[in-house]
């Protein structure tokens, strides 16, 4: 990729992106995780990745977007959830779907994901302020989220705090780590 500037947009997800969601995280999954995971905890960690629709039914998941010799490119997607569910997609098992008070309950950062062509760019922390906002405007107090270890850096840079970590062992026996991490809405 090009290093001159570009400008990033965003809009709210609707169903008739997921093809190209699906398509970016797989991507993302695939290519982003190799300086930090094995191919086989890679294999592992998809066992609690993919698309919520829940998310997008819910209108807040982001697709951010920039022009490419004048054409509109996907170039990440995440959001932010309402629902009690930390993490995964409709696949995975465990899932609490039923609606957080935001009086009492955290917002979760949820399903973030950028090209492997345009990383370090800015793009996560575009949608992290994106959902950081939206939860504060929607009366949430603090947000959590469940990070992978490649996501870690960047939440930890951007406040986040550690609240535990979790071990999974996958199917194909490898470890999948998540991190449950906090982090305080108020301005």
């Amino acid at each position: 990729m090009e290093s001159n500037p570009f400008t990033m947009s965003y809009r709210i997800a609707t169903s008739a992106d997921i093809p190209a969601i699906i398509s970016l995280m797989q991507l993302s999954i695939a290519e982003n995780m190799k300086q930090f995971l094995s191919t086989e905890e890679i294999v592992a960690a998809q066992e609690t990745m993919g698309v919520d629709r829940s998310l997008i039914e819910d209108g807040t998941y982001f697709i951010i977007e920039t022009l490419l010799e004048g054409v509109s490119v996907l170039i990440g997607c995440g959001g932010w959830g309402k629902r009690k569910t930390l993490y995964g997609g409709d696949h995975t098992m465990g899932r609490d779907d039923s609606l957080s008070d935001p009086l009492l309950d955290a917002a979760r950062i949820r399903a973030m994901y950028t090209h492997p062509d345009w990383v370090r760019r800015g793009i996560g922390t575009y949608l992290l302020d994106l959902g950081e906002n939206a939860a504060r405007d929607a009366g949430f107090k603090t947000i959590e989220l469940g990070s992978t270890l490649p996501g870690e850096p960047l939440y930890f840079a951007r406040g986040y705090v550690e609240l535990n970590r979790e071990i999974q062992i996958a199917k194909n026996g490898s470890e999948n780590v998540l991190i449950k991490m906090t982090k305080s809405l108020s301005a």
